[in-house]
Order: structure tokens, then sequence, then C-alpha cells
């Protein structure tokens, strides 16, 4: 099976895991990540589960945790990173919690919340019952749902 193919987001239409992977393999790809992290990432993609490099609850839905790694690839890519251990929970519209970056040097860690609800009354949107779009918000903004993404600072490391 392709890398792909693993990937865990809609398929089907233009908003396919296709592009979410697509981007995700682009930040990777344009990153100053250490090589160890970049086969976290890939082995992640093929279907691992957490590792030393990688760190994410077993229980979080595996495409919130894509996402999560294809913001912190956009706004950190031009870090050293050697590892990432988010810490998040779930529910159906939303996936909240801390990311820990760890570079050579510093860790910094991220307080986040994607949120799809969040984004479609933001934009107005509704489905037929009148309820928030969140299908439509999904499928419009792939893993850019991010209602609040703030760094609540970095950490040296001894030594660094």
């Amino acid at each position: 099976m392709a890398l792909q193919d693993k990937c865990y987001i809609f398929h089907g239409d233009k908003h396919s895991s296709e592009n979410i992977c697509m981007m995700l393999s682009e930040y990777l790809g344009r990153s100053a990540a250490t090589p160890a992290f970049r086969e976290a990432v890939e082995a992640f993609r093929a279907g691992a589960g957490p590792s030393e490099f990688l760190a994410f609850p077993i229980t979080a839905p595996r495409v919130k945790v894509e996402r999560t790694l294809t913001k912190v690839l956009e706004e950190y890519g031009t870090l050293p990173i050697e590892g990432v251990e988010i810490e998040g929970y779930s529910g159906c519209e939303f996936f909240r919690g801390l990311a820990a970056i760890r570079t050579t040097e510093q860790v910094v860690r991220v307080r986040f919340e994607w949120n799809c609800k969040w984004k479609a009354i933001q934009l107005g949107w509704t489905d037929y019952f009148g309820f928030p779009d969140q299908t439509r918000a999904a499928l419009e903004f792939g893993y850019d749902r991010f209602r609040s993404w703030e760094e609540e600072g970095a950490e040296e490391l001894a030594g660094a």
C-alpha cells in the first residue's frame, strides 16, 4: 500500500487525504527536522504508534494528531526538531492540548485547540438543519482550523 493511502483524512473528493498528507510531507521536506524525527513522522504516516521521537495519546484520533503535526511543521519548521510530544484530548469537533516541540537546544510548548465547529460558526456556515456545518469546515479548511495556537514559552535544555 502506498504511503499516502495510510493517511487518516477524508477520501474521495478534492479535499482528500492526499491533500493533508502532501502538506505534511511538504512541510516535513522543507523543515530543518532531524533525520530521527523525519523517520518517526514517516513511520506514523505508515501506521506506527507513538515513539521516542513522536509521542501522542494512543487514544487520540490519528487524523487529529496528523493535523497537529502539520501545524507544528508549518510554524516551527525552521527549527532542528528532534521530537514532538502531543498531549491532547478529543471530542467530535475539537482536539485540545499541549504540544512540546523538542529541538537540539530547547523545548517549545504550544497550547492549541483545533475546532471545526468554531470555524463553521465563524464563517456563518450552517447545515440543512441549521447547525454549524462542521463537515464543510473540515473539508474546506483541512488541517487549518486552529481556534488557538499559543506559545507558552521555551525552556532551554541543560548543556545546550
